[in-house]
């Protein structure tokens, strides 16, 4: 498997289309992007009908050519498969390669991602198109990456995928009688006596009410859905493999927190991770695209690429407004500060046509800069002045939140209130650590937690023998444990636990749930330091351990069943402590536990700093650590420094404090540049 090579620049591009345009125009394209100290371009992601006009004939010159001019330019390249825009001619001969949707109906040639990912003749095509690429420009020094497919999303409901689903469940199962024991099938009298007899759970969704499926039979298949996604791009990525030097990566471009399947398993085989960042309607809010970042950091605990990032305004939302002046650049900072190795921007020229033609762009369709351009070549400018210090740096963290798509799936399947919903439960309680300026890394509920001061695992709602030892494991070695509401309900099957919530982790607690409430309207939390109420969800709690069990907060008058009675408890471990948050707190009550969980954890921040600033550390480069500061508020902000240093930006020496204008940055190394002179 490839590697990204840690001593790279920080890349920077946009994603260019040289098929839309006469190769006449390619020049002054390439031209404009020198001119943005771009050193990056994206192609070829969606030109399958230009790669192979017709089955087995293909025309790769004119991508040669754009590769040699970009390089001509100081351009690397990343090379995307076609394969999420499989051709008319293809269809034409495999009709059945449209996938088909929940309702049973075949999707329509004219739009993108429209096969279904299980088909043998689409998996044959897409190889071959994949190797035609890969011998081609596999040993070309030019192309430092590749991207496989694009933004997998297609879910498909055909008559193979319920075959393929059911070898699936064979071989999860092996007998029919552990399925029909896992899946609770004698409810309803579901028991199955051939594998045939199993549907796919078809759910036409309806806000507040449980689909008729299965709930095992529903989890298994969003499992299935990442099994094939994953099959397909393995089976993609051996055909570019097998022609590519090992220092060239494979990437996906994910989409943040899209839910179809589990991103840490398809993740697992690529070399590095990407992901597609747009704001759509409104503007940038920090805390939101930080705790993406995080999340597609904690695929792989490394530093990932920003494959596609929005430069204007978007183009299918209803106020498709573009960002401000000055928000573009905030972003681009933002994105490296929280471990973006590379920024490319979608896209770089208007198209005269297509369904994408509004969509905000570098130049317009008349090729002509569009005002954004000089913000683009100022972001550019200062990448490679700073690069020297950022490139092969990386975020640290203390904190982790575990996210699972198990559980996730699983409170989806059956909110029981229709306000409770898995992400915004997570975000509830990423937010008051990134706005301390903690550095938080958002990785597997079954990953290695070593190195880890402070766990929070939100609505753990399913609970295994082996997460339980690991998380038993961390707070015996003097970890800090924050276990949520909804927490260790489930089996990996879906079906409840014969034990009270949170399942094993109960005795570690020190207390358990004696019952949980959706609620209609707010009910009070009061404890010392901590004054709020609880919204959408709260659990009552029953101390099991009294002498080392102390209560922090209980609820006020409510329904009677929880007047009284605990909604947070806390629990020592030796060096180690747990919490029991059984209430779903209003925002300022949930800075105030947060804010007493960090202190008791030991857990420093980056360093304080003014409403609106967002301050974060990358370790391991040429100069030491890195501190980056973005100002995301339109006043100017006035931010002590920690230390003397280097602004890679202004090339200023700072001593104790630094101005950042509306949506300005700062760079800082405690280190001068090499060969600068002067002493830190």
């Amino acid at each position: 498997m490839g590697s990204a090579q840690p001593t790279e620049p920080i890349r920077f591009g946009a994603s260019w289309y040289p098929e839309h345009w006469p190769r006449g125009r390619w020049p002054e394209d390439l031209r404009l992007m020198r001119e943005a100290s771009c050193n990056v371009v994206r192609m070829g992601e969606f030109a399958w009908s230009a790669l192979e006009p017709e089955p087995r004939r293909f025309d790769l010159d004119w991508l040669a050519d754009a590769v040699a001019l970009a390089a001509d330019a100081g351009m690397a390249t990343v090379l995307g498969t076609p394969t999420a825009a499989p051709p008319a001619w293809l269809v034409d001969r495999f009709p059945d390669l449209l996938a088909v949707d929940e309702d049973g109906r075949r999707t329509t040639f004219g739009r993108r991602c429209h096969y279904c990912v299980t088909s043998p003749d689409f998996h044959e095509a897409a190889r071959r198109i994949a190797a035609a690429m890969a011998s081609r420009f596999g040993d070309d020094p030019n192309v430092i990456g590749w991207q496989l497919d694009n933004e997998y999303n297609r879910v498909c409901y055909c008559d193979r995928c319920r075959a393929a689903f059911q070898r699936f469940l064979a071989e999860r199962y092996g007998t029919l009688d552990r399925l029909n024991e896992a899946w609770s099938t004698r409810y309803w009298s579901q028991t199955y006596t051939r594998w045939e007899q199993i549907p796919l759970p078809r759910v036409i969704a309806r806000p507040g009410v449980a689909g008729p499926h299965n709930p095992g039979a529903r989890l298994e298949f969003r499992r299935f859905v990442t099994d094939a996604y994953r099959r397909f791009q393995a089976s993609v990525a051996e055909e570019v493999r097998r022609h590519v030097s090992p220092t060239v990566w494979l990437t996906h471009n994910f989409m943040g927190w899209y839910g179809g399947y589990d991103h840490y398993a398809l993740a697992a085989d690529l070399d590095l991770v990407g992901w597609d960042w747009y704001v759509a309607t409104g503007h940038h809010d920090p805390y939101t695209s930080g705790l993406a970042h995080d999340l597609v950091r904690g695929f792989k605990r490394r530093p990932f690429w920003v494959l596609e990032t929005q430069v204007g305004h978007a183009n299918y939302e209803p106020v498709s407004n573009a960002l401000d002046h000055g928000e573009a650049r905030a972003m681009a900072w933002h994105a490296v500060a929280y471990g973006a190795d590379g920024l490319l921007y979608w896209q770089w020229r208007m198209a005269l046509g297509g369904q994408e033609q509004y969509w905000g762009t570098v130049v317009d369709q008349a090729g002509l800069p569009r005002p954004v351009y000089d913000e683009i070549r100022q972001i550019g400018a200062e990448l490679a002045a700073a690069s020297p210090a950022v490139a092969g740096s990386t975020p640290l963290a203390e904190v982790a939140i575990l996210n699972d798509y198990d559980s996730r799936w699983a409170i989806e399947i059956h909110r029981h209130h229709r306000d409770f919903d898995y992400v915004a439960h997570l975000a509830h309680y990423h937010r008051p650590l990134a706005e301390r300026n903690l550095s938080v890394d958002v990785v597997s509920a079954d990953a290695a937690l070593d190195g880890y001061r402070l766990v929070v695992a939100p609505a753990l709602h399913v609970l295994t023998p082996e997460r339980v030892a690991r998380l038993r494991a961390f707070v015996e070695g003097g970890g800090h444990l924050v276990l949520t509401v909804r927490t260790g309900m489930k089996d990996t099957h879906n079906a409840l636990l014969p034990s009270r919530q949170p399942g094993a982790l109960a005795a570690l607690a020190g207390a358990e749930v004696e019952d949980y409430y959706a609620l209609e309207g707010p009910v009070p939390v009061v404890g010392p330091g901590l004054a709020g109420e609880t919204t959408v969800w709260a659990e009552r709690l029953r101390v099991i351990d009294a002498a080392g069990t102390e209560v922090l907060a209980r609820f006020g008058r409510a329904n009677g069943w929880l007047d009284g009675h605990p909604a947070i408890t806390a629990r020592g471990h030796g060096a180690g402590r747990v919490y029991l948050v059984g209430a779903y707190l209003d925002a300022a009550a949930q800075r105030s536990l947060m804010a007493g969980v960090v202190a008791a954890s030991g857990v420093a921040p980056t360093m304080a700093t003014p409403p609106g600033v967002v301050a974060r550390c990358r370790s391991g480069g040429a100069c030491g650590d890195v501190l980056f500061l973005v100002n995301h508020a339109r006043e100017e902000r006035t931010v002590p420094i920690l230390w003397p240093g280097h602004e890679w930006l202004s090339g200023r020496w700072l001593t104790d404090e630094v101005r950042l204008p509306p949506l300005g940055v700062a760079v800082l190394t405690s280190a001068p540049p090499p060969g600068d002179g002067r002493s830190g």
